[in-house]
């Protein structure tokens, strides 16, 4: 049986759309697929959940400052090359499936060097520096927009296909009822606010301070993340920590979402037809990735995005603006920001590759 392994994590947003294709791959071809991540933090227990074989190698975080960390890193990516390696000889993958994060790294290096074939997959509209340095280990580089091919030296163009984010498989089959259920909603309009797994302390803060607006309308379910702070529940109001198998079902529920600018979110958020507004994390903590996600996905009408200065009265006035509006909701929620069908097309690449 053909073998293809997957790489990727750090964050769930490098490991959800690799599973995506990894799902897809097993429905379309007879292979065994196994995943290489790293060998501490959150990858192990994603990708084991998923029913994948995994792998974990020492890795270290690739940092476009100065840190001392950078220098015990350094030995830590080298033996998490050697580790790969390793694991090659004796698995033999036909390829490698990389979605990217720092710890993709070495698998890339480690498959190039032994003349495995290398297809890539980066999420948002510029590549992070894990995808910078894998282009060039890669035979194909799939990015979500057009525009993405811009942020490439002209010599790796030829490479490069544009595809679209890969969507989890769970969204196909979203089932509104089933979130209401959860949820303990009848026929309430319902506003999901989304903070990321993490949560968010400035959309926990808007939402706070902006709450009597937005239950004018709405009954609001927000995933808050936090442990520290106390969220009292109400009839319009459904704190939740986390949202974790049921977060498909709870989407599709809802009527218009307002969330952080991470690729995963909104294009699960978009593939289910949601209207959204966006607060994209910004700042001198970030590379700027969700604004510019926030940009492209407003000027595709499938978002709005308050990038400067969010407000609770901003907030509020846009919520109320699209609560009165179900025209313009289903306008936004009907725009495509690129191809729908990420994860089927990229394993389409991957068996057509390998030759089955």
């Amino acid at each position: 049986m053909i073998s293809v392994a997957f790489t990727g994590g750090g964050t769930g947003g490098h490991i959800y759309p690799g599973l995506a294709v990894a799902s897809w791959l097993k429905k379309i071809m007879d292979c065994r697929v196994f995943w290489i991540g790293a060998d501490s933090g959150m990858d192990r227990a994603i990708v084991e959940e998923a029913g994948l074989e995994f792998f974990g190698i020492p890795t270290g975080k690739l940092r476009r400052y100065f840190s001392l960390k950078n220098i015990s890193d350094i030995f830590r990516i080298v033996r998490g090359y050697f580790a790969a390696r390793k694991i090659f000889r004796r698995e033999k993958p036909a390829l490698l499936f990389s979605k990217g994060g720092f710890v993709s790294v070495p698998p890339c290096a480690a498959a190039f060097s032994l003349k495995i074939p290398v297809f890539a997959h980066e999420s948002d509209l510029s590549p992070g520096l894990a995808t910078r340095i894998n282009t060039r280990f890669t035979e194909k580089l799939f990015i979500p927009y057009k525009e993405t091919a811009a942020f490439f030296a002209p010599a790796f163009r030829a490479k490069l296909v544009v595809s679209g984010n890969p969507i989890r498989p769970e969204f196909s089959g979203a089932d509104p009822a089933r979130g209401r259920q959860f949820l303990g909603l009848q026929a309430e309009r319902m506003l999901l606010v989304l903070g990321g797994s993490q949560g968010s302390q400035e959309i926990n803060g808007l939402i706070k301070a902006s709450l009597p607006s937005l239950t004018r309308y709405y009954t609001v379910v927000h995933q808050t993340g936090s442990q520290d702070e106390i969220f009292m529940p109400s009839d319009v109001y459904k704190p939740y920590g986390y949202i974790k198998d049921e977060l498909p079902h709870v989407i599709a529920a809802a009527e218009l979402v307002v969330c952080r600018g991470g690729a995963g979110t909104i294009w699960e958020c978009a593939g289910l037809g949601k209207p959204m507004i966006i607060i994209p994390l910004r700042g001198s903590g970030t590379r700027g990735d969700q604004v510019e996600n926030a940009r492209i996905f407003a000027e595709a009408g499938a978002a709005i995005s308050m990038v400067d200065d969010p407000s609770p009265q901003k907030l509020s006035d846009l919520v109320l603006e699209l609560a009165a509006d179900e025209q313009k909701r289903n306008a936004m929620g009907a725009a495509k920001p690129g191809k729908a069908d990420a994860a089927n097309y990229i394993a389409s690449m991957i068996k057509n590759k390998v030759g089955q």
